[in-house]
């Protein structure tokens, strides 16, 4: 069977299941180019009637998926939307390589926070890992985070997805857990969800030179965060930048702190799906730019 057929099969039975699905390339990206200019602020399928917003085509309707693969058909496997519909999935991604080990840490936090860890479906990863699976609470914002709670520990909710079983991608093909005959998604411990909710807003500081109000200063950065947080997939990186050049000469002013910049931005971007490596080089490619 080809890796298309393999992939289009397991999204369809996915669907069956009542998860929302994507096609996803060899490369765990989205399979289909966006349709849009860059800057465009479509949010998906149903806004503009075209494929091409990664988890923002993403349905659990045979049709619509059929449809997608069809366009996509170098597709090697899936995503599994997470954060969205009445119950949304919550993926835990355990990394465990280059001496990190994402188990251990979930297992050190449990014992922290006094929680256990429930045998929800667990899918086994090409390099080693897992992705735990958990739905979390009706209308609540989990965001997605790489190594905030922990090293080896990535959370994708809102806006973001899993590579679903049996997507094939460079190195092997993800499985579901062969000690798990009957697998179960099983709700997030609330202490865990706990963890996992925003952090708070960054506290703004004094500007350092001119006299500009602090909350001036705190409305445009506020303004700048909405930019990057309302990015989609294809402009999140572009959408940082701007924002941050635009900070950035504001810290240059003296009206914003540049801790502050950082913080915030930062944030932002890693809670659409943004690398937090990619989104720190991203700002600070913005700061040298700017001659901060």
């Amino acid at each position: 069977m080809s890796n298309w057929q393999n992939a289009l099969d397991s999204a369809i039975e996915a669907g069956a299941r009542g998860f929302s699905v994507f096609p996803l390339s060899r490369n765990k990206v989205p399979a289909i180019p966006s349709p849009h200019d860059q800057g465009h602020s479509c949010s998906g399928l149903r806004q503009c009637g075209a494929f091409g917003h990664g988890v923002g085509d993403a349905s659990n309707d045979a049709d619509t998926i059929r449809a997608a693969f069809d366009q996509a058909r170098h597709a090697a496997g899936y995503g599994i939307a997470c954060g969205a519909g009445p119950v949304p999935l919550v993926g835990v991604d355990l990394d465990r390589k280059n001496d990190v080990d994402g188990v251990a840490t979930l297992n050190q936090l449990a014992d922290q926070h006094r929680f256990t860890v429930p045998q929800t479906v667990t899918v086994c990863t090409p390099s080693g890992g897992f992705h735990l699976w958990f739905t979390g609470p009706s209308g609540t914002h989990v965001p997605n985070s790489v190594g905030r709670l922990g090293p080896g520990i990535d959370i994708r909710g809102t806006r973001g997805y899993l590579v679903g079983p049996g997507s094939r991608g460079k190195t092997g093909t993800y499985t579901i857990h062969p000690r798990l005959a009957e697998p179960t998604v099983y709700p997030i411990p609330q202490q865990l969800l706990g963890l996992l909710a925003p952090p708070p807003p960054p506290a703004f500081r004094q500007p350092l030179r001119h006299t500009a109000r602090p909350d001036h200063a705190s409305r445009v950065l506020d303004g700048l965060v909405r930019v990057v947080a309302g990015a989609e997939q294809g402009t999140r990186n572009d959408r940082l930048f701007w924002a941050a050049a635009k900070a950035w000469a504001h810290v240059k002013d003296g009206h914003l702190a540049a801790g502050d910049v950082e913080a915030a931005l930062i944030t932002a971007a890693v809670g659409v799906g943004l690398g937090d490596r990619a989104a720190k080089a991203t700002v600070a490619s913005a700061r040298k730019g700017a001659g901060v």
